[in-house]
């Protein structure tokens, strides 16, 4: 870990983004893209006894290099003064918040940690940048992680004119980062823009989110390593794309003349009961034949459908979803299918201890 970064050589690249949430699915497509456009990636992890960084060790190179493409620091939202030195350290042009407790139902059971996190983390990052660029005399671009959540009762279509609605404590803590993020950039003329991402999803989605769970089951299930999936509520409908497309998409907003704030999606809802449809169809299983439903997976107050409408984004952004949901069931499953072969192979081998996580919402 390189927490001590040279100024010399953070002189030697173009621009500098800070990236919070750099080891999260979101997090690792950004770092690769920003990457690509010659940026030099600055991210904040938090401290653990193990390694987490999974999603972005393909990038991580031996800190004792000089001129890198990504440097990692530790830290936390919770942590503002740690933030203040971050900044300071780094001294970024850009700086994307994507760091939270991003489980729907765990925000259920862990409220006052998910508010202290997603809404307090986001005004303690707004404010030590506030500080930052007064000291460095410096603007500071930064974008805000906001979520479909938000509208949760609100009906379909959604956009940016549809009132909030929030029907968890994750979805009522990024309201209130939200209306942090637009105030300080109404009230200190701060460069802050707020995507408002559907649900999106990939190979590196995390394995308790439900796409990621019902992929990996599916995959197990094919090769003999499972024999049930249990979920919760199959009717809920969900407007589901490339985590790789919408990182794009956060770029762009900061590339404008003025800050403003998108919903980014595909314009396409599919239910639950359809993305189980599609991967083990693929996979030339019937999902009826595995899938149990369990009461412990619902939540206290659903969201029953989240559809956006990004005509903003692609009238201003010029951005467009790449990915249509075929091709996401089918990466992800592939990707999936993959895993369970190899687990299989070690299962045959005598060395496989079974996997972790699977009786998670």
């Amino acid at each position: 870990m390189d927490n001590i970064i040279n100024k010399t050589d953070n002189s030697l690249r173009g621009k500098r983004a800070l990236i919070t949430g750099i080891t999260g699915q979101d997090g690792s497509y950004l770092a690769e893209f920003l990457i690509s456009q010659g940026y030099q990636v600055h991210g904040i992890i938090r401290r653990t006894s193990i390694f987490n960084t999974d999603r972005i060790d393909h990038l991580y190179q031996d800190p004792h290099q000089s001129n890198l493409p990504l440097y990692l620091h530790y830290g936390d939202l919770t942590d503002g003064t740690g933030l203040r030195r971050i900044l300071q350290r780094v001294e970024p042009d850009e700086v994307y918040n994507l760091a939270a407790q991003s489980h729907v139902k765990v925000s259920f059971e862990q409220p006052e940690y998910t508010a202290d996190t997603v809404a307090m983390g986001t005004l303690r990052l707004l404010e030590a940048l506030r500080d930052y660029m007064e000291v460095a005399g410096k603007q500071v671009r930064m974008y805000q992680a906001a979520s479909s959540e938000m509208f949760g009762a609100s009906p379909p279509p959604q956009n940016e004119s549809t009132p909030f609605y929030p029907r968890s404590p994750y979805a009522v803590s990024k309201v209130a980062a939200y209306w942090y993020a637009k105030n300080y950039r109404e009230a200190y003329g701060m460069f802050v823009a707020s995507g408002i991402l559907f649900n999106h999803e990939s190979p590196r989605r995390g394995e308790t989110f439900v796409t990621r769970k019902i992929s990996r089951a599916a995959t197990r299930i094919k090769m003999g390593l499972q024999d049930r999936l249990y979920l919760g509520n199959l009717d809920a409908k969900r407007d589901w794309g490339f985590a790789g497309d919408y990182v794009k998409a956060m770029w762009l907003m900061l590339q404008q003349d003025e800050p403003e704030d998108f919903v980014i999606c595909t314009g396409e809802s599919h239910s639950v009961r359809e993305f189980l449809e599609e991967c083990f169809s693929y996979l030339d299983l019937r999902w009826q034949d595995y899938v149990s439903i369990d009461q412990r997976y619902f939540r206290p107050s659903e969201v029953d459908y989240l559809q956006g409408d990004a005509s903003r984004a692609r009238e201003k952004l010029g951005w467009s979803p790449q990915v249509n949901f075929k091709e996401l069931v089918k990466m992800m499953v592939d990707h999936d299918f993959d895993l369970a072969r190899q687990e299989k192979i070690l299962q045959d081998a005598g060395h496989y201890k079974g996997i972790r996580g699977i009786a998670y919402g």
